[in-house]
């Protein structure tokens, strides 16, 4: 995880004055890794750092901080009344809308103080930026480094009905998934899309598959079998790394009897999975969506991507 830039512009454009607090550093356990952060304004606040007391006293603080910047150090346990027994570094930095826009889109590095860059921290930056490869966040000499978040995956979901939503309220919050959403009038899709999510509002969709990338993940579960059926066939005359389609045995066997009609090879067809989910958790549209999400983010599922984004 690293620096999100969007939903940190989001928050202050809502919110005005936005305390980011972000883990800086750990020793022994801690509730969450180095790198999570946590969003605060006046009345309510986004993300989340864990630890319970932790998290309630950092936030109380950002929402009296006077500083521009500030690091804390919190010792876990006894004193907290938390069993993880270690120690929790904090960065937090106030921001306005001002702000925000002087960030840089690759890497952040600021510090507590007003002091000139360290040495170590230039060279971290001088071989993050000509290697192309982002750093891991951490505190260098009272600095802390970010690399900004980008969504490693692209997920299109095809289909605004009730199990469409549901995917989207489950999938939207995840931080590795920029969401496209098409389906086939504005007036199919909820009021208020949640951040993270592009709509596509297309009287065909099946033309806009060949503007998906070719490395994108597919959910099909529009309202029409026939729309279901071209977006099949266009997604494997296109090319994606996943294609899953809603429905039931039956209606894969006739799927697969009119996509081979359409020239597809057996192969090739079986590259599309259906159905999608988890069966057994049954029809309701939020089961649907666990299920579909805990296929998308098993392990074994990443380890497949991370050996796809390596090739």
């Amino acid at each position: 995880m690293g620096f999100d830039l969007e939903a940190l512009r989001e928050a202050v454009k809502t919110h005005g004055k936005v305390v980011r607090v972000v883990i800086a550093g750990i020793k022994g356990s801690s509730p969450r890794e180095v790198g999570a952060a946590m969003l605060v304004w006046k009345d309510g606040q986004s993300g989340t750092i864990g630890g319970g007391t932790l998290e309630y006293q950092a936030a109380e603080a950002a929402r009296s901080q006077t500083v521009a910047t500030r690091l804390t150090h919190h010792t876990l346990g006894p004193d907290m009344g938390q069993c993880c027994g270690g120690a929790v570094s904090l960065f937090s930095e106030v921001y306005d809308l001002k702000k925000v826009e002087t960030l840089d889109d690759t890497i952040i590095a600021r510090s507590a103080s007003c002091g000139a860059t360290p040495l170590s921290v230039k060279r971290v930056l001088a071989a993050a930026r000509s290697q192309g490869i982002a750093p891991e966040p951490r505190l260098i000499d009272g600095w802390m480094i970010e690399p900004v978040h980008k969504p490693a995956r692209n997920l299109w979901i095809w289909g605004a009905g009730h199990v469409g939503r549901a995917l989207v309220d489950v999938l939207s919050p995840l931080p590795d998934l920029a969401i496209t959403w098409v389906d086939t009038g504005p007036e199919r899709f909820p009021d208020v899309i949640p951040a993270g999510v592009t709509d596509l509002p297309a009287t065909k969709p099946a033309e806009l598959v060949r503007h998906a990338p070719p490395n994108a993940e597919h959910l099909v579960l529009t309202y029409s079998h026939n729309l279901d059926l071209e977006l099949c066939n266009r997604l494997l005359l296109h090319d994606f790394r996943f294609a899953g389609l809603i429905g039931s045995a039956t209606k894969w066997a006739r799927f697969r009897s009119r996509l081979a009609a359409l020239g597809h090879p057996p192969d090739r067809i079986s590259r599309i999975t259906c159905p999608i989910g988890d069966p057994s958790l049954g029809k309701h549209p939020q089961m649907i969506a666990v299920g579909v999400a805990a296929q998308l983010l098993r392990p074994a599922r990443q380890n497949e991507l991370k050996k796809d984004l390596s090739a």
